[in-house]
């Protein structure tokens, strides 16, 4: 189960938060872009899994663009909207991997046992980085319009994807305590800023907080799933 879920899930974030560009975001309320996007992540799942043969696939494929709709036609930006629509795809991806765990057994990556290790962490970087960044940017909104020192054009985007990509770094190689060792440094370039300006002070603290604490649970869950896979050696039972 934990191999097809590896694959299942890095079709998917593969798909929301790499191949899904800002104009398919917008324009997803068009039938003929759910589409589109419904067929990427199609073509990224049996990519994953090395078949083309499952209807499983499609059909989740299906359920994606459904839950995307949804959101579409609802049309509820912000934070709560953004994790309950990626709780949704996670639940069905679960689902589809406790129903049928031996879609990676019948692919033809099968033979290759350390390629869901490889997955997942790639994953867990994708959704420590990128999928992070839009959960920040969505929580700091509602402050965006505030009156704050301006810095570099997406100077602040950059910076959180580096300091989330190293945590997640710190993480997986077992080293967290350099996490507090990259707060304090933060903490070190950003005080000249956030002591003169109580709201920059609590903009920054906020922002920083929301995206060490994203970068720590990817991280750590990242590593729950790579501790679930087969030992690599050791082929997985098909039921």
């Amino acid at each position: 189960m934990t191999e097809t879920l590896a694959a299942l899930l890095l079709a998917h974030v593969l798909a929301d938060f790499v191949f899904q560009t800002r104009w398919i975001v917008q324009n997803k309320r068009r039938p003929s872009v759910l589409l589109l996007h419904g067929a990427i992540a199609l073509a990224l799942m049996q990519a994953a899994l090395g078949r083309v043969d499952a209807w499983e696939l499609l059909a989740l494929a299906l359920l994606h663009m459904a839950i995307d709709g949804v959101k579409a036609r609802l049309a509820m930006p912000g934070l709560g909207a953004f994790l309950a629509d990626q709780g949704a795809h996670l639940a069905a991806l679960v689902a589809l991997a406790a129903l049928r765990p031996d879609l990676w057994a019948g692919g033809v990556w099968a033979g290759l046992a350390w390629l869901p290790g490889l997955m997942t962490a790639l994953a867990g970087a994708i959704i420590a980085t990128r999928a992070g960044g839009f959960a920040v940017g969505l929580l700091m909104r509602p402050w965006a319009g505030d009156d704050l020192p301006k810095g570099l054009t997406n100077g602040g985007t950059l910076i959180g994807l580096l300091e989330r990509g190293l945590i997640f770094l710190l993480v997986m190689v077992g080293q967290p305590a350099g996490v507090g060792f990259l707060v304090a440094a933060k903490s070190v370039l950003r005080f000249e800023t956030t002591s003169r300006d109580q709201r920059a002070g609590e903009y920054v603290i906020i922002g920083t907080l929301a995206s060490f604490g994203w970068a720590l649970v990817a991280a750590y869950a990242t590593q729950a799933l790579m501790a679930a896979l087969p030992p690599i050696g050791i082929p997985a039972a098909i039921p």
